[in-house]
């Protein structure tokens, strides 16, 4: 039996991403359900799915997992490749990814996400700036340690998928990641980057709360969503 992933809007879901572009990088196959962001508060309606009121969820069977890294460790269980084969590669994964789990919340809160569109900030606030800087280094020690292309080495695996929303978060926001942007180039050209990035493109839904947090962020210099 298939998994079933159920995530959101592929403009806004940062949170959906991580378990989504996993599966589709590793080759798991899954069915694809999307439950739309379509209440400035969804809590209710995700509730009849996700005992959190939230996306992502992984269906099982009739076994419910939910939080995209429970989602990732369950994976891990049952797929090769999910964490670096190398084990000092494997040991700052798990904690790069915890960091960003719990993490990053200026960057969070300043940088929605949102992949259609290409914001100008005017100056960063000092919390976004140490989060920025911590991406930075984050992605420069990584890159200079496991030899790239990707955060843990030659292959894909949780840690770009756990930061595949930074990715299109420094495009949208022209964040300078020194040589970190080597990394981001590279996840932005994945297959399944830009499988997600052409859902996004067209889709016609609009989330008044997730528009008025993007005005918030920045000036819109350009809006490429064609739906």
């Amino acid at each position: 039996m298939a998994y079933t992933l159920i995530t959101a809007n592929r403009n806004y879901s940062s949170w959906s991403l991580r378990p989504w572009v996993l599966l589709k990088a590793l080759g798991i196959a899954f069915d694809d359900r999307i439950e739309l962001f379509e209440l400035p508060d969804n809590y209710d309606v995700f509730r009849s799915f996700s005992p959190t009121g939230q996306v992502p969820v992984l269906l099982d069977g009739e076994r419910t997992v939910w939080d995209s890294l429970g989602i990732v460790l369950y994976l891990a269980d049952r797929h090769a490749g999910v964490w670096p084969a190398d084990e000092a590669a494997r040991a700052f994964a798990q904690c790069a990814v915890a960091e960003m789990h719990g993490g990053f919340g200026a960057l969070r809160n300043q940088c929605t996400m949102n992949v259609g569109v290409r914001v100008a900030k005017g100056p960063h606030h000092p919390a976004l700036a140490r989060n920025v800087a911590r991406l930075r280094e984050l992605f420069e020690e990584a890159l200079a340690r496991f030899g790239g292309p990707f955060l843990a080495g030659a292959e894909f695996t949780a840690l770009d998928a756990f930061y595949a929303p930074v990715a299109f978060r420094v495009r949208t926001y022209g964040l300078d990641v020194g040589a970190g942007q080597a990394w981001v180039d590279h996840i932005l050209a994945h297959p399944a980057m830009l499988e997600w990035e052409a859902a996004a493109l067209l889709e016609p839904w609009r989330e008044v709360t997730h528009e008025e947090e993007l005005l918030a962020a920045g000036s819109v210099i350009e809006d490429l969503r064609q739906g």
